[in-house]
């Protein structure tokens, strides 16, 4: 059997005394996308940040194609991986962040290029050339040697797309990759992820984009207190919730 793009399994987590997580199980299918639904404080970034291991759970464990992330199996017990074995890790599972995170003082080509160079996944110029290509992917070919001062919003969000498509990674996690845009670039951003999702890369995102979830995702997924309430296709979740904490969010927001 193919492994599940993201396994994740029993994950609690705190925050000194709030429980941000409590219990989370989730699956992610191969070329699949999952958008992830929920009030702000419910668990949603702290979630894509568990995955690809920026914050540790204190119970559960997730896996990526099937290995285990930041941790191995040891006899009963896991044990955490070396900060080096956990970045390699990290480079199979793309992030996209709100605010960008673009090195300021770099090119555009050479924000998309530095981590397979600082990876030692590929030579300089070869990085570079398939920069290149990635920007074209996200159309922004034309503003290779600008910074990212020079780029609007949504302009540099794309350049971080790029950057997360550099490393060739397994999964793409998003984490509201629009709230921080003005309302007016928001459509160029998601016209991008939507061709992702077209091609069959596996996604997962986080956002308030109702009516894009609508339309590109496989799975929804609701989030409320740390705890997934309820999940499944976009016609069920959105359009016939069963839980009463959906139908409030979907009410407000709708």
């Amino acid at each position: 059997m193919t492994p599940a793009a993201v396994e994740v399994r029993g994950v609690h987590k705190w925050f000194g005394a709030q429980q941000v997580l409590d219990g989370v199980d989730l699956t992610v299918r191969p070329g699949s996308v999952t958008a992830v639904l929920g009030r702000s404080g419910s668990g949603k970034s702290t979630l894509l940040r568990v995955i690809n291991h920026l914050e540790k759970p204190e119970a559960g464990h997730v896996s990526v194609g099937g290995e285990l992330i930041g941790v191995r199996r040891h006899g009963a017990r896991l044990k955490e991986l070396t900060e080096k074995a956990i970045l390699a890790q990290r480079g199979r599972i793309g992030f996209v962040f709100q605010n960008f995170n673009l090195f300021p003082h770099l090119t555009v080509l050479d924000n998309v290029a530095a981590a397979p160079v600082a990876t030692g996944r590929l030579p300089r110029a070869e990085a570079r050339r398939l920069a290149g290509e990635l920007l074209a992917r996200v159309r922004l070919a034309d503003k290779a040697g600008a910074y990212p001062r020079q780029l609007s919003g949504g302009q540099q969000q794309r350049v971080a797309i790029a950057r997360a498509l550099a490393l060739r990674p397994q999964v793409i996690l998003f984490d509201e990759p629009t709230s921080a845009l003005d309302p007016e670039l928001v459509g160029e951003v998601l016209a991008v992820i939507k061709d992702l999702a077209d091609s069959g890369t596996t996604l997962v995102i986080v956002t308030h984009e109702i009516a894009f979830a609508r339309e590109v995702a496989d799975e929804v997924v609701f989030l409320d207190g740390g705890r997934i309430v309820e999940q499944g296709p976009p016609a069920q979740v959105l359009d016939h919730p069963s839980h009463p904490r959906t139908r409030e969010f979907l009410s407000k927001v709708l």
